[in-house]
């Protein structure tokens, strides 16, 4: 009976140790790799020659690094505030139990069921000049219309934003809809009572108990946007010219294409840092509120 007791304590760890292994090592372990890799002189192939922070240094002095940066202060903003905006209102609409709700739910959400690679092969097809909407709009008696954007280098970061936008807010819909469906209804009630309007109620009541859901939307879109990459080379390739290079493309670039390893391996460990510092704050502030709870 002892025996079983303590089987039945450890199955648990047995059972999930598997996924733990390979998280730790596919993980945890390349991440350490690609810092290692950063502090050496790697080109084309790997070399173990350490070379400090040299990487860094050549990474920060690098026009086309900072042209990336440039590029992703424009895109961030716009896929991760358009989207926590748009959701949120969707959200707050279909709460209203409108009409043809699941229709609506339905079209917001079908984007979530393809992959980046099928959403951005999709918009090229419409962002094109010679088979998307700008040559619809010729063929409707429109010959002076223009819908280039991926052709146009002051445009191009911005149909990348337009895409990540229509894929990501049905995501953000669906998280504020979890979370305004628990809510008690007799907030709604009380408050209605006091004479406060649906709007006011929304504002002032609904949304700060929905902080929890709103940091959360925003702890997977900002890692989401800085890790953008297949979007990049389905829809532009990061052009034209420089145009719609982001880090992570840059990354991938200097790595895999340009032979430069050591410096691909420094600005891919910049993007973690990155990513750690926006999430790293919140779990830990997360962690302290439970304790004191």
């Amino acid at each position: 009976m002892n025996l079983r007791a303590k089987l039945d304590d450890w199955l648990p760890q047995l059972a999930i140790s598997p996924a733990l292994a390979v998280s730790v090592l596919f993980f945890y372990g390349l991440t350490a790799w690609v810092a290692a890799v950063s502090l050496t002189d790697s080109g084309g192939l790997l070399s173990w020659n350490f070379v400090g922070l040299s990487q860094y240094a050549r990474l920060l002095s690098d026009d086309s690094w900072w042209r990336a940066v440039g590029n992703l202060l424009r895109y961030l903003p716009i896929v991760v505030g358009v989207p926590l905006v748009l959701g949120a209102g969707l959200a707050i609409l279909l709460d209203q139990r409108v009409r043809f709700e699941g229709g609506i739910r339905t079209v917001v959400l079908y984007p979530l069921a393809l992959s980046w690679i099928v959403s951005g092969t999709i918009w090229r097809w419409l962002l094109s000049p010679d088979t998307g909407i700008e040559a619809w709009l010729h063929g409707a008696g429109l010959p002076t219309a223009e819908f280039d954007w991926i052709v146009q280098p002051k445009r191009s970061i911005y149909a990348l934003a337009v895409v990540a936008v229509w894929h990501g807010t049905g995501f953000v819909m669906a998280m504020f809809i979890a979370g305004l469906r628990s809510i008690d209804e007799s907030v709604f009630k009380a408050a209605m009572i006091d004479g406060a309007s649906l709007p006011r109620i929304y504002w002032r009541i609904v949304l700060p108990a929905l902080r929890p859901t709103i940091f959360s939307a925003l702890l997977i879109l900002l890692p989401a946007a800085l890790r953008t990459f297949d979007l990049v080379v389905v829809l532009t390739n990061g052009g034209p010219g420089q145009s719609s290079v982001l880090p992570a493309y840059y990354m991938f670039d200097r790595f895999f294409r340009r032979d430069q390893m050591g410096l691909g391996a420094a600005s891919g460990t910049i993007l973690l840092m990155t990513c750690a510092a926006i999430a790293v704050p919140y779990i830990l502030g997360e962690l302290k509120k439970q304790r004191h709870d």
